[in-house]
């Protein structure tokens, strides 16, 4: 059975931030050789970062969006036209260091991507709070925030969990997607939905996620501390484990209709597919589904290209699921 669609008009709107903006440049290369010059062709030119990117899946879904975002100099100018272009409302706020730029390589021979980040501008206290201030303020009726990507330097490690303070305050729920320094003061103060991968889930349980079994151990571990109500892992080309107060589920990826390309942004679009279908109304399993079939999608688009909504939604049926009590 095809996903339906979020219906705008019955969908509340996702408010999403990002602290750590990009401008992503994608480019297209033949080879990459080693001497000499490589000659490439400019693919595109967008506006990225996690909270971002989660904006453009909730939309490409059919939900609404709004992305608060920093933007700095030149640059920040720069992504606040593309966003304009683009049809993505969005609250920009403006800093002092420049927003960074980021480069995706496709290599068509191999078909391989490369996506090169550099760690972007430092923040000083006065922006921190400023940022928090306007994002308490677009809160509004949204019932859903997404906090998504990492945090730029000069920021304290219990931003996102004054982001998390916030957030409940003004009655909405919090999505979190980050890593680092910023993931244990948040998750001390709790949020209602934890999406981690398998590299931040072992920096939490203290060995590496190799498969469902691990991700069940990460999982208890967020439940039973009341860091989150609904925990998911991912875990890579295997699928993910949304857990609950009910128990485990199991979402096994479907199989790919071709090969893996670039997982740039795979993370953020399961986000986004998470948070437009709870927005909907639907049950945490459910939601996470259409996340791991649009995933999957992901992975067949070079650099940051848009997955292909059509294929995301003739994917879903084929992610299996199993179920496991909580003791």
């Amino acid at each position: 059975m095809t996903a339906p669609a979020a219906d705008p008009a019955a969908t509340g709107p996702v408010l999403t931030l990002t602290m750590n903006p990009t401008v992503d440049m994608c480019w297209d290369v033949d080879h990459l050789a080693d001497v000499g010059k490589n000659r490439a062709r400019v693919r595109s030119v967008t506006a990225g970062g996690g909270g971002i990117n989660v904006a453009r899946g909730v939309t490409r879904l059919g939900g609404r969006a709004t992305a608060v975002h920093t933007a700095g100099r030149e640059v920040g100018r720069r992504l606040n036209r593309l966003l304009d272009e683009e049809g993505i409302a969005h609250i920009p706020v403006g800093i002092e260091g420049e927003t960074r730029e980021a480069l995706v390589l496709f290599e068509t021979a191999s078909r391989r991507s490369h996506h090169i980040v550099p760690p972007g501008p430092r923040l000083d206290d006065q922006e921190a709070q400023r940022c928090l201030d306007v994002l308490e303020q677009a809160v509004g009726a949204s019932g859903y925030v997404v906090a998504s990507g990492s945090l730029p330097g000069g920021l304290p490690d219990d931003f996102y969990a004054a982001v998390a303070r916030r957030v409940g305050t003004a009655g909405a729920r919090l999505v979190l997607d980050t890593s680092g320094p910023a993931l244990r003061p948040a998750l001390a103060e709790g949020v209602f939905l934890f999406r981690c991968n398998r590299s931040e889930a072992a920096s939490l349980l203290g060995r590496p996620v190799r498969g469902f079994d691990d991700a069940l151990a990460v999982n208890e571990q967020l439940l039973t501390a009341g860091a989150a109500e609904i925990a998911v892992t991912t875990i890579g080309e295997l699928g993910a484990l949304c857990s609950t107060r009910h128990g485990h589920t199991e979402l096994r990826a479907p199989p790919l209709p071709g090969n893996l390309i670039s997982d740039a942004g795979a993370g953020d679009t399961m986000v986004a597919a998470l948070t437009v279908r709870l927005a909907a109304g639907d049950d945490p399993v459910s939601a996470c589904a259409l996340g791991v079939a649009v995933a999957a999608a992901s992975v067949l688009t070079p650099g940051t290209d848009p997955f292909d909504r059509g294929l995301a939604e003739s994917l879903r049926p084929e992610v299996g699921l199993t179920f496991r009590a909580r003791p």
